[in-house]
């Protein structure tokens, strides 16, 4: 399963590997950090932008953002402490970043209010592929309301092309591996585009489907822009 963060809980830290945390989040670290990277900067993403990256994990696109953005104009959440741990004690002084004071917050409920900032660029990659609808719900709604006007959210997930009466597997190829299979009812989740549309008509967002952005694993991108 890629991209779900399988943190070795039961091995003592001294004895992990040195970039367990970069494994734990599935391998293509560094390429699909870049990827994220370069495509939110040619999106418009600008230095003196506020970034929110939900789900930063280890770090793989935070490197790359935190290096490009105005310090302090990062901010990352995730769930697990134990990663976001070693991105800030392996990954930030790894790439010489500490004095660009990112912010890294354990957050499990998407409480972005919390953070005391207002967006104009968002972030979720490999979110929506290990969440249920409800969940989704709750990001997408919280994540409203601190996005700017015009601010954007961008997300990626695996597609049902099928449509919502189609409830067996689906199979997407990946660069690295066998095709994957995500479901309709658990992890990992794909999701056809009208319901992102749907979860966005009592909102003050637009969704628009981008679709292919050259993700290794055919995970698709979405944009929720606020109107």
């Amino acid at each position: 399963m890629p991209d779900k963060p399988r943190v070795p809980n039961s091995m003592p830290e001294e004895l992990r590997p040195p970039d367990w945390h970069r494994g734990a989040v599935g391998g293509l670290w560094d390429e699909i950090g870049r990827l994220q990277h370069d495509f939110l900067v040619g999106q418009g993403l600008q230095p003196e932008h506020y970034l929110l990256d939900i789900g930063c994990g280890s770090l793989r696109g935070g490197v790359h953002f935190i290096a490009y953005l105005e310090p302090g104009h990062y901010y990352g959440v995730d769930k697990n402490l134990e990663l976001l741990e070693a991105g800030r004690r392996i990954e930030l002084p790894r790439y010489q970043l500490v004095e660009r004071a990112p912010i890294l917050v354990e957050m499990e409920d998407f409480d972005f209010a919390a953070l005391g900032r207002a967006f104009e660029y968002a972030l979720a990659h490999s979110v929506f592929t290990h969440l249920p609808l409800n969940s989704i719900i709750r990001c997408v709604m919280n994540l409203e309301r601190v996005l700017v006007p015009g601010g954007r959210f961008y997300a990626t997930f695996f597609e049902n092309p099928k449509g919502k009466s189609h409830l067996g597997p689906i199979l997407h190829p990946r660069v690295d591996g066998p095709d994957l299979a995500t479901y309709f009812d658990h992890d990992p989740y794909h999701y056809d585009v009208d319901t992102f549309r749907w979860i966005c008509s009592s909102t003050s967002l637009r969704m628009d489907y981008i679709g292919e952005w050259g993700h290794p694993r055919s995970q698709r991108m979405l944009v929720f822009t606020k109107t």
